[in-house]
């Protein structure tokens, strides 16, 4: 494996992405690259009237993303490193569950275009947690409107994610089930974490997989 340069988590709601995107920032002095949910108009409506404003809202966030991801390709990666709490693929993952046919085939047109233009992470990391754990985690946080999401969409987005990385290819990926985790409140956890990162780099690997159970 080449250098990391840029790395980038991704995972379902309230699986602690961004949590670990900040961990690992200060861990290497890097960029921390972190989605923008909150200016999304489109996101709370959604949550309440799903098949009405899906469109609206995955259109957003994909041009929103990608014009995220456009500054950071013109950015020289080997200057600073950056680590970043998602992929642009997580666009397309979110659109496969929320949209109707039609609105995806439009959808896909759209993201095939713009996928092409942006850079590829050095290592991709999937976080994954189980139904009940990630419930319990975004009730925690109190985002208001995520009070509508139901651990039927929850279990969907589990399931869509875990197809989508079975079958991942595009860049090395580090999965770890993080079910009994807690980074911020147990240092063994972000370090068994940050081993697996620095075992995939010392060893070239294309594909590792980390399981975590707190004491």
């Amino acid at each position: 494996m080449k250098n990391l340069r840029y790395i980038a988590i991704e995972g379902p709601i309230g699986v602690g992405k961004t949590t670990l995107a900040k961990l690992l920032a200060e861990e290497f002095q890097a960029d921390l690259v972190l989605e923008e949910p909150e200016k999304n108009p489109f996101l709370p409506d959604f949550y309440k009237s799903p098949n009405r404003f899906a469109f609206q809202t995955e259109v957003f966030f994909m041009l929103s993303r990608y014009r995220q991801q456009s500054e950071l390709a013109q950015q020289d990666l080997f200057t600073q490193m950056k680590i970043a709490d998602y992929i642009f693929a997580k666009d397309w993952i979110f659109a496969q569950n929320n949209l109707s046919e039609a609105e995806f085939e439009l959808y896909q047109s759209i993201y095939s275009l713009l996928d092409t233009q942006i850079p590829k992470p050095d290592l991709v990391i999937f976080l994954q947690a189980s139904v009940d754990v990630l419930r319990k985690r975004i009730k925690k946080r109190g985002i208001s409107h995520e009070k509508y999401i139901s651990g039927r969409y929850i279990e969907t987005l589990c399931q869509t994610y875990n197809h989508y990385f079975f079958q991942y290819d595009e860049t090395p990926l580090l999965t770890v089930n993080c079910t009994e985790t807690d980074i911020v409140r147990n240092h063994d956890d972000y370090k068994e974490i940050l081993k697996g990162i620095l075992h995939m780099k010392k060893n070239q690997i294309d594909k590792h997989y980390v399981s975590i159970s707190s004491q």
